[in-house]
């Protein structure tokens, strides 16, 4: 396999078809893979790929990340640049913006974004014009796996037409599948090579040659009997996680109206061995999955007249946080005898989650712009977040140390970071709202919990 001057792969493949069938190479990984969006999803998969040594074409519309990627640097914290770099030496990583090196492979993985709507609508539209793209270049006995979270039915409903319109019987020429992408971003103990994989093909024979793609290279697949299966299991596992954190969250608001510390609560709950597990408050829900996946299944489901109440209301209780935490941002300011009008704001972190430097649908980006709707002076510090962009807002992190934290008229804890020295800030900050409990044990007029 030679990469050609484009980035792309040359390989005459018509032997190798001729050879064996697609099942066969794919258990003999005697085959060329490719993974349409290198973002979080499709760069920690490649990776995979290329350490079982089977060659991947990673396509991207966005050429820095292809530059990148050629280069042997990757964007990923999770993902070491050196492990890149000996990938793209080796052969077994080529990166491109071209569909067309799609006609050299014998494996698609999709891993598009999928976002909502405002009318929290799902927008499918890069599934769609991803698989638009990859129409032009198929060719019979292919494998094509949609890795983007959607609704139960997208795989077999969306895409099955759009291979069938052009000539290919999907189970017999062309093989359908869809399996969820579980990637926890900063999680060291679970990564895409030992994370489960859920599988479920638009027929059992696309389900037979999806698992046999995974089971080469991860250590764990689950098959299941139908892509709407699969589909479903996503949904199921995040709105899972949604609406619990919606439940907590009311209790953290209604313990607060009684006086009670809820973090003594669930932690003395979590000790019951069975029946119960901790679920935490917090200023608001981010990342790409749980702030939306829910409502993808609420959509589904009107389609079939049900209402989900529970999905919906898990939502409202969610999407209040933010403003939660700036009436406690208030209630701080109040102790000191100022308004939040004027008053200077260190909020501390703003990445969705702690230790990683993803912002997308972060509470934090909420609870800046409900502040400076307020006329609250804003800095943040953040040692994954150079800067912030959002609304017309543009931000530059501050540095961490005890002379920003003396600055501001109040300190805010959005994310908790392991890097942020938390003594340091109950020492050196005049009073701090901490909405994750990274003060656990100090207690004091200058702190407020969530």
């Amino acid at each position: 396999m030679n990469r050609s001057p484009k980035g792309g792969i040359e390989r005459d493949m018509a032997g190798a078809r001729k050879e064996k069938d697609l099942l066969a190479r794919i258990k003999g990984k005697n085959f060329t893979a490719a993974i349409v969006g290198m973002g979080y999803v499709g760069l920690p998969l490649a990776m995979e790929y290329a350490g079982a040594g089977i060659p991947v074409i990673g396509i991207d519309i966005d050429g820095s990340k292809v530059r990148a990627l050629r280069d042997g640097k990757s964007y990923i914290g999770d993902v070491p640049s050196e492990a890149v770099k000996r990938a793209v030496d080796a052969g077994l990583l080529t990166a491109t913006t071209d569909y067309s090196a799609v006609g050299m492979a014998d494996t698609v993985n999709i891993c598009v974004p999928t976002p909502l709507r405002k009318t929290k609508d799902p927008d499918l539209s890069y599934i769609v014009g991803a698989m638009e793209h990859l129409l032009e270049y198929l060719h019979k006995d292919m494998l094509i796996v949609l890795e983007s979270t959607t609704y139960p039915g997208t795989t077999q409903e969306v895409l099955g037409p759009m291979v069938e319109g052009k000539g290919f019987k999907v189970g017999k020429d062309i093989f359908l599948a869809f399996s969820p992408e579980r990637v926890d971003p900063g999680n060291p103990k679970f990564t895409t090579k030992n994370i489960p994989k859920v599988v479920g093909g638009v027929t059992p024979a696309c389900t037979k040659v999806a698992v046999a793609l995974y089971s080469g290279v991860l250590e764990n697949v689950h098959p299941v009997s139908t892509a709407a299966v699969a589909e479903m299991v996503k949904l199921l596992e995040n709105t899972f996680r949604s609406v619990n954190i919606a439940l907590v969250n009311e209790i953290a608001l209604m313990s607060n109206r009684m006086g009670i510390d809820v973090w003594e609560v669930i932690d003395a709950a979590g000790t019951k061995p069975f029946g119960f597990m901790p679920f935490y408050p917090g200023p608001g829900i981010g990342g790409h999955c749980i702030p939306l996946d829910p409502f993808y299944l609420s959509w589904k489901a009107k389609q079939y007249g049900f209402e989900s109440r529970f999905i919906e209301l898990a939502g409202v209780v969610n999407g209040q946080m933010p403003h939660y935490t700036v009436e406690k941002v208030a209630e701080a300011l109040n102790r000191s005898r100022k308004a939040v009008n004027g008053a200077k704001v260190l909020v501390l972190g703003v990445a969705y989650k702690k230790d990683i430097s993803d912002v997308r649908e972060s509470p934090a980006l909420d609870i800046l712009q409900l502040l400076t709707k307020k006329g609250a002076h804003l800095s943040y510090c953040d040692p994954y977040v150079p800067e912030v962009r959002e609304a017309g807002m543009t931000l530059s992190a501050s540095p961490f140390s005890a002379a920003t934290l003396r600055k501001a008229d109040c300190v805010v804890i959005v994310t908790n970071h392991a890097a942020f020295d938390y003594e340091m800030v109950a020492r050196e900050a005049k009073v701090i709202v901490d909405t994750r409990n990274a003060l656990k044990g100090r207690n004091g007029r200058k702190i407020v919990k969530l």
